[in-house]
């Protein structure tokens, strides 16, 4: 994989781990049916999401293999900035956040390797290997634990830290973003068409997943909020990195790129339209029953 993007995900998770505690583990015991909800929509159910809007859209296989890589990933760094500014319980976001990001390393690789299957039948031997494997492992994993260590043992340092990183990682992000745009200019202006539409769809159903995920399991709305920006915000730049390294053609990368853009207007729509039509009827934030 591309060791600059490699980095630049690494950097993105090293902040998310500055923000992570144990019991951000632990409290799963607390909302362990929202918890098992929300992952559930967010590893079986929007993936298949994902493949009905791409085959009714008729999108090329390149694009609708990218698209299946977003579905694929997990939660991104903005998740829990939006979850607070529109009113949802980060601290669910964080236990979500935690537990997704473990699961991923195995579910972004099996859905991966079936989408390419599927889609570029004729292109053999590209997906993840054992050794792209070990590459996503250690840009995911690695840096979330060496941030958790350094909170562990530092925790005002970690606060300070985090803030910068913050700021960081939606510099970087927005640098991954637009350097795959310039990289693939051509291919997006082609599919743009088809691929936005795909986007956008796909934007609305993870968002209204993830809140339905927290209202049916009575979690309460600020952890349905939180819910819904976590299965939302799809890690682009992840999505982006794996994209660019599977294969030559590049439409693969045109769908991160439009979604790491388009999940951030959609998503401040939808909490603004969560705040403004449903705050007044929603309940007080709850834990989730058992």
């Amino acid at each position: 994989m591309n060791g600059a993007m490699l980095f630049v995900v690494a950097v993105l998770m090293l902040g998310l781990g500055l923000g992570l505690t144990v019991e951000d583990f632990l409290r799963v015991r607390r909302y362990r049916l929202t918890i098992a909800a929300a992952l559930g929509c967010q590893l079986l159910i929007l993936p298949l999401v994902c493949f009905a809007i791409v085959s009714v859209l008729g999108l090329p296989p390149a694009a609708a293999v990218g698209m299946m890589l977003v579905a694929a990933s997990p939660g991104g760094p903005l998740a829990g900035v939006y979850s607070k500014l529109f009113g949802g319980d980060v601290a669910f976001n964080l236990t979500l956040t935690a537990v997704n990001s473990v699961l991923s390393v195995v579910t972004l690789t099996l859905i991966t390797n079936l989408s390419l299957a599927h889609f570029l039948p004729a292109q053999e031997g590209i997906g993840l290997q054992g050794g792209e494997i070990v590459q996503v492992f250690a840009a995911v994993l690695a840096p979330i634990a060496a941030g958790m260590a350094v909170r562990a043992r530092w925790s005002r340092f970690a606060d300070r830290a985090e803030r910068v990183f913050r700021v960081l990682s939606g510099l970087a992000l927005a640098a991954l973003i637009a350097g795959g745009f310039a990289a693939n200019l051509s291919p997006l202006v082609e599919n743009l068409t088809t691929v936005l539409p795909a986007v956008v769809l796909f934007a609305l159903a993870s968002l209204t997943a993830g809140y339905a995920a927290g209202r049916l399991t009575r979690a309460g709305r600020g952890p349905s909020i939180a819910a819904g920006m976590e299965i939302g915000f799809h890690n682009a730049a992840l999505a982006l990195t794996i994209a660019l390294s599977l294969t030559d053609d590049l439409t693969v990368a045109v769908p991160p790129g439009i979604y790491g853009l388009t999940i951030m207007i959609v998503a401040a729509g939808f909490g603004l339209l969560l705040n403004r039509f449903l705050a007044p009827r929603a309940d007080a934030t709850t834990p989730a029953a058992s």
